[in-house]
């Protein structure tokens, strides 16, 4: 089947079958693979990515669930003029990434978390980011960087 969707403000359109996963049609015909396959069962979030705006486990959803759609991943937040989104910046800031497998789905989980809730409490952030694992256990590190992007501090 035909599966035609934007994927970070450029229309991608290809030829695939029917049980093609939106994490597989993006690593494979839009050519985003910073949008990683971790476990195929959505326990992991490593393939976290926004459909329409709504944060969604790639793995879990089908390619034509998804046409016609508007898909952000990671390599989508970044200006056009390379300056990065205020949640990259602070996972850099405050170091949270180890071996960074699980820091694009983190990334995309917290951009949809604060897009809903632009203040969250630790317990918020650590509740909205359950469903997404750090082999690295650097869960401290990227709750202090959601707390500095929710309010906008900036690095030093």
């Amino acid at each position: 089947m035909k599966v035609t969707l934007t994927a970070n403000g450029s229309e991608v359109a290809a030829e695939v079958e029917d049980r093609t996963l939106l994490v597989h049609f993006l690593r494979d015909a839009a050519g985003l693979t910073a949008t990683n396959v971790g476990c195929d069962t959505s326990s992991c979030g490593a393939c976290t990515v926004l459909l329409d705006g709504r944060s969604v486990k790639s793995c879990t959803v089908l390619a034509a669930q998804a046409d016609g759609g508007e898909i952000t991943t990671v390599e989508g937040l970044a200006a056009p003029d390379g300056e990065m989104h205020p949640v990259q910046t602070a996972f850099r800031a405050e170091h949270a990434l180890q071996c960074g497998f699980c820091t694009p789905g983190m990334v995309m989980a917290v951009v949809s978390l604060l897009a809903e809730n632009p203040d969250p409490t630790e317990d918020d952030v650590r509740t909205a980011l359950e469903g997404n694992l750090c082999r690295c256990t650097g869960y401290h590190n990227i709750v202090r960087a959601v707390l500095a992007a929710a309010s906008g501090r900036r690095p030093s």
